[in-house]
This record gives C-alpha cells, sequence and structure tokens, in this order.
C-alpha cells in the first residue's frame, strides 16, 4: 500500500472519528420537552410555562431547563448553597450559563435549592428572576465534591 492511500485512509477514520465524537457528546441521548409542566416541590407544586427542557438518562447532570413561572413562586425554597450552572450544549440557546452566573453574581437572579439529593449526588437548582423567567438544572452536591 502507497503512503498516499494510507494518508488518505487515516484521514477519514479522523473524520469519521470526530464525527461520532461530536455527535455523541453534544446530540446523542438528550431528549428535549416543550410545553407547559408542573414541578413537584415537596407539598407545593409549581406550574413551568413555556418549558424548554433537556435531560438524558445517561447523567443526570444533564440536565438544562428555560421556563416561566409566576413571580415569587420559588421564594419559599431555601436559598441554593454556590449555585453553578453548567454549560448547555451549542444547540441549546435559551440556556446560557454565563449570563445566568454573572446575574446571580450580581444579585439580578435568585437560586433556590428546588430537590437536594435528587437523585443521590446532585440537587436540583432553579434560578429564578424578579418578573418570572427561570432556569434549572442539576449539580453535584458535598456527597460527589471531592
Amino acid at each position: 500500500m502507497s503512503g498516499r492511500r494510507l494518508m488518505i485512509a487515516l484521514l477519514a477514520f479522523v473524520a469519521v472519528f470526530a464525527a461520532a465524537l461530536v455527535w455523541f457528546q453534544f446530540f446523542a441521548y438528550y431528549s428535549r420537552h416543550r410545553g407547559d409542566a408542573d414541578l413537584e416541590l415537596g407539598a407545593a407544586t409549581v406550574r413551568l410555562r413555556d418549558l424548554d427542557q433537556i435531560d438524558a438518562t445517561s447523567s443526570p447532570l444533564k440536565l438544562r431547563a428555560c421556563f416561566n413561572a409566576e413571580a415569587g413562586a420559588f421564594d419559599d425554597l431555601p436559598a441554593a448553597a454556590d449555585p453553578t450552572p453548567l454549560v448547555a450544549p451549542p444547540w441549546f440557546g435559551c440556556f446560557d450559563a454565563g449570563a445566568i452566573t454573572a446575574d446571580l453574581a450580581a444579585g439580578r437572579a435568585t437560586a433556590h435549592l428546588a430537590a437536594e439529593d435528587s437523585p443521590s449526588g446532585f440537587d436540583l437548582i432553579v434560578a429564578t428572576y424578579p418578573d418570572g423567567r427561570g432556569f434549572m438544572w442539576r449539580q453535584l452536591n458535598d456527597r460527589f465534591a471531592e
């Protein structure tokens, strides 16, 4: 086999592998839900309007959601300790982790602990704005901090 054919075969393999890697990293396993939904918070239920949510069974950390709710609907929940939204896949445009982080630091948004240790080792965090806009994600809790 000549060197030219070997290089073409190698580059073709790398291109196919890279495309598969990108697909599995950013698109595979995700399921998307749009519409309205109810979020159960212990004894209370909050209606989420215009919900746009992605999640996956492969990892609890893949949950991201954008929604509208009644202003103050989450005020009874405890404040979240060190809320850190994780970056969403590029195709999920409504969830901007950098902007949410900046708004939380500046006090323009408030983060609440919606569910602790659900599933085990993960906390459900909801960040809300005074106008009712909200964002939801899961993050590791102290159990997996190290």
